[in-house]
């Protein structure tokens, strides 16, 4: 793949809680702005490609261990290593050539996305990923949190006082109204060059890039939890140029709008593309055409329902 692209994914999050800290609450600055981390989108692209069939490395998976002298067993997620062994059928202990454990690092589609830091039998490998993805910033101003109780059908058979024995569990679920997280993203092809020149793998490839797109369109959408319900991808835009000119952070030029009876994106970095256009190969955009609306000026940008991709 020769060029770099540049843009933007839009994750839209309804009651709902896109990416909690460690007290529930949703992820905020100092400066009390919500925003979600880059780990809380790569999660659900990891998980679209596992199911796919792909080979994912840096996902939680388990194992279940066996005492045969107590007799019980333990679930306990698998350790780097084990899963590296599990999904490239090898055993890193009798692994002695280090350009393999590369190569087989880089068959892992995370790892071809994202990059890796591997310390494990002596293999310590850095591989910076040509897929950046930064914070997630929520550009809706109106957010805030709901706190919700929620009652279990059992009661805590560790309370033995009178009254609290025959109640009822409590649980607390925390989601946000609704908010609108725009998250910026870089595809550098020429990360990989030093990597190509060893014979360890073909480079940052279109398949690759393909992938990576289609999960930057679905996997929030695709994926389904308890507390993603209510997460969905809404937006996302690709600005492919030449591989040796440079654009900033997209994100921090966008605006989100509420309207009566529609939400508004506001580019407002037009006129930058638009100066910069002879080193612009291709300007796509998706988005939710049912509540959404995207204004822009970017000439010869071509738009896309984000579900049917059909052009608008």
């Amino acid at each position: 793949m020769n060029k770099r692209v540049y843009g933007i994914i839009g994750i839209r999050s309804i009651m709902a809680n896109w990416n909690a800290d460690f007290s529930g609450f949703p992820k905020s600055l100092s400066t009390g702005e919500v925003f979600g981390s880059d780990k809380a989108l790569k999660y659900p692209m990891k998980k679209m490609w596992n199911t796919n069939g792909e080979k994912v490395l840096y996902i939680k998976s388990m194992k279940i261990d066996e005492d045969k002298k107590k007799d019980t067993t333990s679930l306990r997620p698998k350790s780097l290593k084990e899963r590296y062994d599990e999904i490239f059928s090898t055993n890193l202990k009798e692994e002695k050539d280090k350009l393999q454990v590369i190569k087989n690092l880089f068959n892992a589609i995370d790892v071809k996305n994202f990059g890796a830091t591997f310390a494990e039998e002596k293999n310590n490998i850095g591989i910076t990923g040509a897929v950046q993805i930064g914070q997630g910033l929520n550009r809706y101003e109106d957010t805030y949190a709901e706190e919700q109780q929620i009652l279990s059908p059992f009661r805590d058979g560790s309370k033995d006082s009178e009254g609290e024995k025959d109640q009822s569990t409590l649980g607390t679920k925390i989601v946000s109204n609704e908010a609108h997280y725009f998250y910026p993203f870089t595809v550098n092809s020429s990360s990989y060059d030093e990597y190509i020149k060893m014979g360890v793998t073909e480079g940052y490839t279109e398949e690759d890039y393909k992938k990576f797109k289609e999960a930057a369109l679905v996997s929030a959408t695709y994926y389904n939890s308890n507390s993603k319900v209510g997460c969905e991808n809404e937006f996302a835009i690709f600005v492919e140029t030449k591989p040796e000119y440079y654009l900033p952070n997209l994100d921090q030029y966008v605006k989100f709008e509420k309207r009566d009876d529609y939400d508004l994106i506001k580019l407002e970095f037009s006129e930058l593309l638009n100066d910069c256009k002879d080193n612009i190969l291709s300007v796509e955009i998706y988005y939710n055409t049912l509540n959404l609306k995207v204004e822009h000026s970017i000439k010869g940008a071509k738009e896309f329902n984000i579900f049917t991709r059909k052009g608008v």
